[in-house]
């Protein structure tokens, strides 16, 4: 059924074109729409997140209030994402991202508002609080709603283009959230262009043709929100593919010591610090490209190990780099391999999930990883204060080539996984 309850005249996908087509799956309409929604929304969340932390520090002068920034928009990730997999799983998921984007516009619109008229800062993390909330039910949703749009074997390549409108931006976003602050000096238009965007992605996301059928509803219930968890648990390709990026990210994330990095041990000042944190998602980037022209993975879980153990690896090289360049290119690589574990790791996912249950293994997904970047960070600053920022990047590294050795050894069907489009 669709959104206004009537049974639609075909639930048929749209006809197959050759596999090793790159550009075939951006001919399917539904899928280029919400690829097209999808870049839009987040470009704006790139740019208001500058806006918001440069206001906040600009009205406060407090690094503490920067830091409830982060923590306004994860309780909401904690406390809702089991709820938001069952929402995902029990109602139209077309439906749940509509609510979800029109729940972005309303807070960006109340940004806008509380920046204009200088409301107490207090509101301004009420609206983040709203926005971490509509980002969780989103997530899941999203992530279940995209095998909906597309064949299973063009699957791996719409990931592979959804991920790198992502980077695409990751990397333009805060550069044009930062100019036009700096020709406004003000935080305003930000907020209302982010407002803008998502209502953008509501129009687009409405005009597709929803191929859901009707959802069998149960009630919520511990049982049915760990229903993702077991199934996470008893599938060791999933269970083995999601440890694997969860720890890459805990233990090898340089980004925190960037700024310590460029101003003590590179001395390459607040530009380089820039420079540097542009080579992560340059480098997915490329490897966007060469993914979605390249003819699906053969050997996707070997891929997968190669491509945390080469992060791991580089981020070693980083941690004692004193060379500018070769920090950057370090990082680069950091950024290449990221994006392929991402994409393998996603893929899996969604295809090796029954429809029915997308949604709640979807947001046991999405709280790993989600976390896993703040601990990160907690994690490189707690070890960097014990001992030094190069000890914490180069021991993080050597932690992740650990954990890759351990999975392969854990889960031998990560290395006997094969074609990613099957």
């Amino acid at each position: 059924m669709n959104d206004s309850g009537q049974v639609p005249e075909s639930t048929e996908l749209p006809k197959l074109e050759p596999v090793n087509d790159p550009y075939a799956v951006l001919r399917n309409r539904d899928f280029l729409l919400y690829l097209i929604g999808r870049f839009i929304s987040s470009l704006g969340q790139q740019m208001l997140a500058v806006a918001v932390g440069w206001e906040i520090y600009e009205r406060t002068s407090s690094t503490m209030a920067l830091g409830i920034v982060g923590l306004a928009q994860m309780v909401p990730m904690f406390l809702f994402t089991f709820p938001a997999g069952h929402v995902a799983d029990n109602y139209h998921r077309k439906q749940v991202l509509l609510w979800a984007q029109m729940g972005l516009a309303v807070t960006c619109g109340g940004l806008a508002l509380i920046s204009k008229f200088h409301a107490p800062v207090a509101w301004m993390y009420c609206c983040l609080f709203a926005m971490g909330t509509a980002r969780t039910y989103m997530w899941p949703a999203s992530a279940s709603f995209m095998p909906q749009l597309v064949p299973r074997e063009q699957f791996a390549r719409a990931v592979a283009w959804n991920t790198g409108s992502f980077q695409i931006a990751a990397v333009i976003g805060p550069a044009a959230g930062g100019a036009w602050i700096a020709v406004t000096h003000s935080a305003v238009g930000v907020y209302a262009f982010n407002a803008a965007a998502s209502v953008i992605c509501f129009t687009l996301i409405w005009a597709i043709k929803s191929r859901q059928t009707n959802v069998t509803r149960e009630p919520m219930s511990w049982k049915s929100l760990a229903v993702g968890l077991k199934f996470v648990y008893q599938t060791k390709v999933i269970l083995g593919s999601i440890t694997l990026d969860m720890f890459a990210v805990l233990l090898g994330g340089a980004t925190a010591m960037l700024p310590v990095y460029a101003k003590d041990i590179l001395h390459s000042g607040p530009n380089g610090l820039g420079m540097l944190q542009s080579a992560l998602p340059l480098g997915s980037l490329l490897m966007a490209l060469v993914m979605v022209h390249r003819p699906p993975l053969q050997k996707a879980g070997r891929t997968l190990l190669w491509g945390v153990a080469i992060f791991g690896l580089a981020t070693i090289a980083f941690g004692f780099s004193k060379s500018f360049w070769f920090s950057f290119a370090m990082l680069f690589v950091c950024g290449a391999s990221d994006y392929l574990s991402v994409v393998i790791r996603h893929t899996l996912v969604q295809l090796l999930t029954p429809d029915e249950m997308r949604g709640r293994v979807s947001a046991v997904n999405s709280l790993f990883i989600g976390t896993s970047n703040q601990l990160g960070e907690f994690e490189s600053g707690s070890v960097a204060s014990i001992t030094n920022p190069i000890f914490a990047v180069v021991s993080g590294g050597i932690g992740t080539v650990i954990v890759v050795l351990a999975a392969a050894y854990a889960w031998p069907e990560i290395r006997k996984y094969g074609r990613l489009d099957k």
